[in-house]
């Protein structure tokens, strides 16, 4: 594990950018961004066109470690390269910013209110790529959508069963259980998750770390206890489907959380801008993330 890459995430000032989507999500977000599916005739065009929006981020001279922490790359965009060199190589050589893998394969059917996350093949395979590329660490994602005690407690068991996997091959882990922001069980999910996450966390040992990504909650600083837990490394919040201005804000009411947006990080960005108008949208965009972000020192305790 790389030291300064980890006393980097627990202590750094900023937010994890996350430029991660997948197939089933990559068309929404080329079509928000002027790219429609006339664009390209089938995948390999697709990702070749959504590799071309993340390098234009991530060499954007607005896209720097004093405001950006993270990346969370798709493995199609580490196994590329950006100005010459592998992406995460990129980001954490060229611009000192601290690259992270998404490994899960997408979601499975709802059960008991949850929609787990599909089996990951050779994830071993995948852990050891992930190595040999120099990433420091995973992300993977479920959702939650009712307040279903059976649902969300296997939804958070998987999600630590797979950390371990990740842990064990010295890489930190992102443990993203996503809840449905739309849910007219909201609270209630956000009750009985964080007990299950409390007690999940609770059974680590001392040399165990993670990172959460949590949906933000209905109540601000709900999860300040997760914040404080000695086995947390940072808690980021996703956008979850709010606006920019909406996740903002709420991220502003929860101290010690950081951003790890997506959609509101790339919302106004266009194809057809000029660089000098993609930078300034970019770097808007980054500033009122950023600030959100560091609200009231939104530093781990140390």
């Amino acid at each position: 594990m790389n030291i300064e890459q980890y006393e980097r995430m627990r202590t750094g000032k900023g937010f994890i950018a996350a430029l991660d989507q997948s197939g089933g999500s990559t068309p929404k977000a080329l079509q928000l961004y002027g790219v429609t599916k006339t664009d390209y005739s089938n995948e390999t065009e697709m990702f070749d066109l959504v590799h071309q929006m993340r390098s234009r981020i991530m060499t954007s001279p607005v896209f720097t470690n004093e405001r950006i922490l993270a990346v969370i790359l798709f493995e199609m965009t580490m196994k590329r390269s950006v100005e010459g060199l592998p992406s995460a190589q990129y980001l954490w050589r060229h611009k000192g910013i601290v690259p992270f893998l998404k490994i899960d394969d997408g979601l499975r059917e709802e059960v008991n209110g949850a929609q787990l996350m599909k089996p990951i093949h050779e994830l071993e395979l995948r852990l050891q790529e992930a190595i040999k590329n120099e990433i420091f660490g995973t992300k993977m994602r479920s959702v939650i959508k009712l307040a279903n005690a059976t649902g969300i407690g296997a939804c958070v068991t998987q999600q630590f069963e797979i950390a371990n996997q990740v842990m064990e091959a010295d890489l930190v882990p992102i443990i993203e259980p996503e809840v449905d922001i739309n849910s007219s069980e909201k609270s209630w999910i956000e009750y009985i998750l964080k007990r299950s996450l409390i007690e999940n966390l609770n059974a680590l040992d001392s040399t165990q770390n993670v990172i959460l990504k949590l949906t933000l909650p209905d109540v601000a600083n709900y999860y300040s206890d997760l914040v404080d837990h000695p086995r947390v490394l940072r808690v980021a919040a996703l956008s979850g489907g709010y606006s920019r201005t909406k996740a903002t804000e709420l991220l502003a009411q929860n101290m010690g959380v950081i951003a790890s947006f997506s959609r509101a990080l790339t919302e106004g960005l266009n194809a057809a801008q000029t660089d000098s108008e993609f930078d300034e949208t970019l770097d808007q965009s980054i500033q009122k993330i950023y600030l959100a972000s560091i609200t009231e020192d939104n530093l781990k305790p140390t």
